[in-house]
């Protein structure tokens, strides 16, 4: 492989690799903002409780590689991860139900940073269109597949109610979305070629409540 290129973001890496990157991220990123020039794998490591061969070979992933008895270049680090991650790029969605969840994402201006440019929000509440929400505007759901279109949108972010989670998911793939991001608690059928991403912030707190009630035995 040419030192020179990294792998791309499309790329088959191993799911915990991509899960464990944007921590690196961050971690430099907090790094830089302090002056630090250098930082090595061991440091990650003890910050992240993640095994420092682990973060070597995730890093050889993306052909990043440090210097031997000085560590990788924070500013170079954070740079390659950026791209690689695609937080660089413009990535245009449209949010499909607009409630408090919906809204909240809509609202939630750090998203911007990493690369997520919601458009447009979706609502079957006839007194939300029209409606602005961090001055992204609100329409009736039949204006979808001409918002896709003109708004060159590629994700669609899911946040309705479950019982109407795959219409609407059909509607998306049918305006021609590319990817699907599920804030629902059901598992959503989508066609091969289009990506889904699940977040269920019900199942984390099935998963704390269970070890909460561990800890009381």
């Amino acid at each position: 492989m040419n030192d020179n290129r990294t792998v791309k973001s499309h790329d088959l890496l191993p799911e915990p690799t991509l899960r464990r990157l944007p921590w690196y991220l961050a971690y430099v990123t907090m790094l830089k903002s302090e002056g630090v020039e250098y930082v090595s794998s061991t440091r990650i490591a003890d910050e992240l409780c993640v095994d420092a061969s682990q973060i070597a070979k995730d890093l050889s992933f993306i052909n990043i590689k440090g210097k031997t008895r000085i560590g990788y270049e924070v500013s170079s680090l954070k740079d390659a991860l950026r791209r690689f991650l695609g937080f660089c790029d413009r990535h245009n969605a449209v949010m499909v139900g607009v409630g408090s969840l919906g809204a909240a994402l809509m609202q939630d201006s750090g998203l911007q940073r990493y690369g997520l440019n919601i458009v447009a929000g979706i609502d079957t509440d006839p007194r939300l269109e029209g409606r602005r929400i961090a001055d992204i505007p609100v329409f009736a759901p039949d204006r979808l597949a001409d918002l896709v279109q003109s708004l060159a949108i590629t994700i669609g972010i899911v946040a309705v109610p479950v019982e109407s989670a795959q219409t609407v998911a059909d509607s998306l793939v049918a305006a021609g979305v590319k990817a699907l991001w599920n804030f629902t608690p059901t598992r959503i059928r989508v066609p091969q070629e289009v990506v889904i991403t699940n977040t269920s912030i019900y199942s984390h707190l099935a998963v704390m409540y269970n070890r909460l009630g561990s800890q009381k035995t």
